[in-house]
């Protein structure tokens, strides 16, 4: 009986407690929070920092939010940029291989790779950017730096590849002419020859362009404009000339004077049969 009596028991604690318990677990501490807002604050002082160019400042935050986040491979991207910038490039490529390890990301390949072609390590330079591209092959950025880096260990057709690569994403001249330095230090006449129609095709397309976008402007601007209508022109009739005060005035007081006279007219002869009879009865009593 009693170990029934304990199943119950616990029985009844998970159906009401636990979900209670559970609750309370996931909410979120206020210590989180706090921890959340100030791991933002640092975040903001290091972007403003590092635009303002605060190296000290943007370190110690970068620094700080590494303290408490070991993990943060984007901490230690922008410290790395911070250090390359200012030229420490050792501790720049800790930083970024550190943040390699921890999040394959692409562009700290790149950023790895830039050092290296700074310093003169143009083989770890190239291995850098053919990993970033693996990663992210559609950045003309990356393809460029890989050809630079192949130009000088002397791969000019790896180079040139790599450029051509470079053009099919962006077409842009500076692309080309870099290829057309290459083969101009190659010697190469007939690619030389390629090259610059291409050139001059690409200068043509590059205009035709601008001039198709300064016509979308410009219709863009009419269509905005708001058309006036032209309002109907407004018709003056002549105006009818009002009979004036004075003319009025006299015939009113002609047609009064009429209807006096009527008046007048109509009593005298009403009053006269009247005086008669009675000068007739004056006769009889007096005969």
């Amino acid at each position: 009986m009693l170990g029934i009596f304990l199943i119950l028991l616990f029985v009844i604690f998970l159906i009401f407690f636990e979900p209670k318990i559970e609750a309370r677990l996931k909410k979120p501490a206020p210590e989180n929070k706090n921890f959340d807002a100030q791991m933002k604050k640092l975040w903001d002082i290091a972007k403003v920092s590092m635009k303002e160019r605060k190296t000290l400042r943007a370190e110690k935050a970068l620094l700080t939010i590494l303290k408490f986040d070991e993990t943060n491979a984007a901490a230690y991207n922008r410290l790395g940029i911070l250090y390359a910038k200012s030229q420490n490039y050792d501790e720049a490529i800790e930083c970024f291989e550190i943040a390699q390890s921890l999040d394959s990301n692409p562009s700290s390949l790149h950023n790895v790779g830039l050092i290296y072609l700074e310093t003169g390590a143009y083989e770890k330079a190239s291995m850098a950017f053919q990993q970033a591209l693996k990663l992210e092959g559609d950045v003309p950025a990356r393809f460029i730096a890989l050809a630079k880096s192949e130009e000088k260990l002397g791969h000019r057709k790896a180079a040139v590849e790599a450029l051509e690569s470079a053009y099919a994403l962006d077409h842009s001249i500076s692309t080309l002419r870099h290829i057309l330095s290459i083969y101009e230090d190659m010697g190469d006449a007939e690619n030389i020859q390629i090259v610059t129609a291409r050139i001059e095709q690409q200068v043509a397309e590059d205009e035709l362009k601008k001039k198709q976008e300064l016509a979308k402007k410009q219709k863009r601007t009419v269509a905005k404009k708001p058309v006036r209508t032209a309002k109907p022109a407004k018709i003056f009739y002549p105006k009818a000339k009002k009979p004036t005060t004075k003319s009025s005035g006299s015939v009113s007081q002609t047609s009064t004077e009429r209807t006096i006279q009527d008046a007048k007219l109509s009593a005298t002869a009403v009053s006269r049969p009247v005086a008669t009879r009675t000068s007739t009865r004056r006769r009889k009593m007096i005969q």
